[in-house]
């Protein structure tokens, strides 16, 4: 079996900065962390850090359930 990683959901993501993705898929940039949760919470979704080891990490809006 692999390894299981632990996505980081919302306020635990720790980058100041991040690349976006919308819920439909859509690339909205490189913005704060901020703007990106905020943008989440609009929709009533979550942010979820996809490839953290990216530079900024790549984060996706998506419901976690």
């Amino acid at each position: 079996m692999g390894k299981k990683t632990q996505q980081r959901l919302n306020e635990d993501i720790t980058s100041k900065e991040v690349r976006l993705i919308s819920d439909s898929g859509e690339q909205l940039g490189v913005v704060s962390i901020e703007v990106a949760i905020d943008k989440a919470k609009e929709v009533g979704l979550d942010l979820i850090e996809v490839a953290p080891n990216s530079k900024p990490p790549v984060c996706r809006i998506l419901d976690y359930g």
